[in-house]
């Protein structure tokens, strides 16, 4: 447990946020002894989390050599008994499936790069294939004309939402509080402590986690993180369903095990922008009306809206502040946040224990 150094901490550890990263670091380091509250605006999950869909996939989410492909390798090796470990604290089921990735070509261009790609991650000891057309229509008969696909079977996907709520309360089996409603005003710190005032309260730490996505660069001036808005919608796919998370150029559609097929996702650089738009949904349909012709016989489900935190470098920040030892930064996760949590969680109560 980290040493306190005054007589005034309440608290070892803060983590202001509860998405997914929030609650994955408050677990760990409630699970490690530390006497941990969480602070959440919304709703645990709220913000970024709910518009995830949960894929798996570092050959497709970071292709090249980098640290970002190493992390989250790593981090997917991580995953089983992750996800084991939460839904038993939490004994609830969690929805994870290690179904495989195919990414679908449909010119030239798209064909070379991918069969490019399978070479590369080949050289990495991972069990990948390139298929022909007629390959890819035998496996995935719903899928419209193809150049060919890649399949990496390793690739998965995890119910975001379900899995944060089993961290939360996972956290909570460890002694964690976890305060939803609580909308942060300011964090301060020095060497020694950090303070995070919400209203009237004020809560004082040895260590604050800083973990609110995109809203982290208004709570601390060196975090150098912006928002980019995702869009996803779910519909009811009633015709055979598809057996993997399929890609291409444009978008990615996730089999969930109810029936319901979840399409992914816009970027757009829009500021603070939340609002569901009607070009993000046509763009979304027409994506998929490529890769799944039947799509437009689907049952409309709903459609998500998600600020996903990007930083410059691409790189999420799992550090201490520079100025602060007392503020430790678990943010800028892109669109790599539910795929990152695990390690994220380990390396920031390795950094605060």
């Amino acid at each position: 447990m980290p040493e306190r150094r005054t007589a005034t901490a309440e608290w070892d550890v803060v983590v202001v946020g509860a998405g997914i990263i929030g609650c994955a670091v408050a677990r760990e380091v409630a699970r490690r002894g530390a006497k941990t509250v969480v602070l959440e605006a919304r709703t645990i999950g709220g913000g970024a989390t709910q518009a995830s869909a949960g894929v798996l996939a570092p050959f497709i989410e970071a292709p090249s050599d980098g640290p970002l492909h190493a992390l989250t390798v790593e981090s997917l090796s991580l995953y089983d008994e992750f996800v084991a470990s939460v839904a038993g604290d939490a004994q609830v089921a969690v929805e994870y499936r290690r179904c495989g990735t195919l990414e679908v070509a449909h010119d030239p261009t798209a064909t070379e790069h991918l069969k490019n790609l399978a070479h590369w991650v080949a050289s990495k000891g991972v069990d990948v294939r390139w298929l022909d057309p007629g390959e890819v229509n035998r496996l995935e008969p719903a899928l419209g004309t193809t150049s060919g696909g890649l399949l990496v079977p390793s690739h998965g996907y995890v119910h975001a939402t379900s899995l944060t709520n089993a961290l939360a309360e996972s956290a909570r089996r460890h002694g964690a509080d976890v305060r939803t409603g609580i909308h942060v005003d300011s964090i301060s710190a020095t060497d020694r402590e950090a303070e995070v005032r919400a209203g009237d309260e004020v809560y004082r730490a040895t260590i604050v986690v800083l973990a609110a996505g995109s809203w982290s660069s208004t709570l601390a001036s060196d975090a150098d993180v912006s928002p980019v808005r995702g869009q996803l919608l779910r519909v009811r796919w009633d015709r055979p369903q598809i057996q993997r998370i399929v890609w291409s150029e444009r978008c990615y559609l996730v089999p969930w095990t109810d029936g319901t097929l979840l399409i992914g996702a816009t970027v757009e650089q829009v500021g603070f922008d939340e609002r569901v738009t009607g070009g993000g949904v046509q763009s979304l349909l027409n994506a998929a009306a490529d890769v799944l012709p039947a799509i437009a016989d689907a049952t409309f489900v709903d459609a998500r809206v998600g600020l996903r935190p990007a930083t410059p470098s691409g790189l999420p920040l799992i550090c201490r502040s520079t100025r602060y030892p007392a503020l430790v930064y678990a943010t800028g996760h892109f669109r790599n946040g539910i795929l990152l949590a695990p390690l994220t969680a380990k390396r920031v109560a390795d950094l605060v224990m």
